[in-house]
């Protein structure tokens, strides 16, 4: 572990004796990581004991409160770290032998992630005490190398036993992990084995050049290894998969891969109010996004197994906690090079050479209506179909590249914008990765077959067939959705709005249309989700500068409110009901029809 990772704050939280951490170097030789960190005297019986595993996860960036918008949500203030913090010790006053568990999507999906690499929020956290961290696919955004920087040695208890350096890349690490697949803790005796995994995801986003070495597998076939190993060479009381691969997965390597005892899961942002439970009783718990929850899972252990337990679903609500006032500090610094006053300094885009010369403070627009894509699947309009935020996204890029179709990618990342003001903080929530927009032109083909192969790759029956995200938004494009018909046949009744005679027209597979959203151009072909042999122009400002994806929304933002309407697909049929009890944002068993 690096130096100076924990704080006096964090080691204080332990008391003399009982917690010691180790794990495998890139899936080799076992070496000891951290030294004996001090906790409660053991019990007579020092495999019988209260155990609090904590888990914070896809907090994408977020270091202070949002509002809550979804429908099951009234504006109130979420979240934010300093708030996250306190709720944390709250917790560890309560029961010193308490765990904290960072499930991955951490270091991506704000300002100050993008512009600092995700120092900004590696130096917040270092403050947390995390001893188990499973990367998200996000959290390599930033290239192999910085990726190492981070997290190769072993700053919270990193693991990740599915993501291997790229031999085409570096022959002379062919095999390995790039991080150990596991780690060993040991709280007063107990042993306890730590397994990561990072979804295979890591190559998609914001495409293979931004992470060219790294390659992942997809189906979780190491997990058996592994609970093997620590079963039966490490001899581990209590195994705890932190896995990224997102809920649907995570229950199906839960239900088909014995010997785990907890699954702390993310990636797909849902939230367990009630945890799923396994046949072979496995404890399965999601905790959202951007900071909002904190997943407890207090376990009352016998003889180094788990005889009863208790989940409490945590909300970081600002209205009933006060900030920690050191980290509340140490957040207005990190922030203070990027909000209004004499601290602020430029910034160059680590993608596109874009530098940010505008406060994130800065109001940049106003909103008529909510902005956010989260709503359950039982809502009039859900959040894995569409959402306002997407919708004015797609809008802006179509006005600004003067575009007949406009595309947002339908990440599941993002934030909520209460109606009023938009700061350029929240256009950074959304697009943050560093995007261009450009302009090109596809056929209404290319169209149809790609909002196809989306559906499919979102609400597939088969769980390992999903490509990703939810389905795309689309401005200047109206269509029903039937999940439940056949592939090829589930996009119907597709439109497009005629900017000419301001009419719909059927959506026609033999015609072109111009078509506007991201671009890179280290992949100067692709627009959007689509690759064209046209020519691609993209957006510029009015010198013939670059700009990033925000300063295309922020040009929108200064003759248009953001207030773009829904319904713009409609479905023929609703989603399935919730598989597990709790409300569900995507089906975790997809879509049955005739795939």
């Amino acid at each position: 572990m690096q130096k100076g990772i924990l704080s006096r704050a964090v080691l204080a939280t332990f008391a003399a004796g009982a917690i010691t951490a180790a794990f495998p170097v890139a899936g080799q030789t076992l070496a000891t990581t951290a030294a004996t960190l001090p906790v409660q005297k053991p019990a007579p019986d020092s495999k019988t004991m209260k155990l609090t595993l904590l888990q914070m996860g896809d907090i994408h960036g977020h270091m202070i409160p949002r509002a809550h918008l979804r429908n099951d949500g009234n504006g109130a203030m979420l979240g934010g770290l300093a708030y996250m913090y306190s709720k944390i010790q709250e917790i560890r006053a309560r029961n010193p032998n308490t765990l904290l568990f960072n499930t991955g999507d951490t270091i991506q999906g704000s300002a100050e992630a993008l512009y600092t690499k995700g120092q900004a929020l590696v130096d917040v956290l270092d403050r947390f005490g995390v001893v188990g961290f499973a990367p998200g696919n996000w959290d390599y955004l930033y290239g192999a190398e910085r990726f190492v920087e981070l997290f190769g040695s072993g700053r919270w208890g990193a693991v990740a036993a599915n993501v291997y350096y790229d031999p085409a890349i570096y022959p002379d690490k062919a095999g390995q992990t790039v991080l150990p697949p596991y780690r060993i803790l040991t709280v007063n005796g107990l042993k306890i084995g730590v397994m990561g995994l990072s979804t295979e995801r890591i190559t998609l986003a914001p495409g293979p050049f931004a992470t060219a070495g790294l390659i992942a597998t997809s189906e979780g076939q190491e997990v058996p290894g592994v609970i093997d190993t620590l079963r039966n060479q490490e001899k581990v009381d209590l195994v705890i998969l932190v896995s990224e691969f997102g809920l649907a997965k995570n229950v199906h390597f839960a239900e088909n891969f014995p010997g785990i005892d907890v699954v702390l899961s993310a990636d797909m942002h849902e939230e367990t109010r009630d945890p799923i439970t396994t046949s072979n009783g496995t404890i399965i718990s999601e905790v959202g996004q951007d900071g909002t929850r904190l997943g407890q899972i207090d376990l009352d252990i016998r003889d180094g197994k788990i005889a009863s337990w208790k989940y409490t679903f945590n909300t970081i609500d600002t209205s009933t906690i006060r900030p920690n006032p050191v980290i509340a500090q140490l957040v207005a610094e990190k922030r203070k090079e990027f909000v209004a006053g004499k601290f602020f300094k430029k910034h160059v885009n680590p993608f596109n050479g874009m530098v940010l010369k505008t406060p994130i403070d800065k109001v940049v627009g106003k909103a008529d209506v909510a902005l956010h894509r989260s709503n359950y699947s039982d809502a009039a309009v859900p959040g894995a179909i569409e959402g306002t935020s997407h919708n004015f996204i797609a809008d802006a890029f179509r006005e600004q590249a003067g575009a007949d179709v406009g595309h947002m990618r339908g990440f599941r990342y993002g934030t909520h914008i209460a109606p009023g003001d938009i700061k350029l903080d929240d256009l950074y929530h959304y697009i943050a990765i560093g995007p261009q927009v450009a302009k090109t032109t596809i056929t209404g083909q290319m169209l149809k077959d790609d909002l196809e192969n989306n559906a499919a790759g979102s609400f597939n029956s088969d769980i390992f067939k999903w490509t990703g995200g939810w389905q795309q938004a689309l401005s200047g494009v109206r269509y029903d959705l039937d999940l439940y018909a056949s592939l090829g046949a589930r996009v119907q009744n597709a439109q497009v709005f005629n900017q000419a005679t301001g009419q719909w027209e059927p959506l026609d597979p033999a015609k072109s249309y111009s078509y506007a959203g991201y671009w890179y151009d280290q992949a100067p072909k692709k627009v959007g989700a689509l690759v064209s042999a046209n020519p691609v122009t993209a957006v510029k400002g009015a010198a013939g500068e670059t700009l990033d994806g925000t300063e295309v929304v922020v040009n929108y933002l200064k003759t248009h409110s953001a207030n773009p309407g829904e319904s713009r697909i409609r479905l023929v049929n609703p989603l399935p009901a919730a598989a597990y009890g709790s409300a569900e944002i995507q089906p975790l068993k997809g879509v049955s029809s005739a795939y």
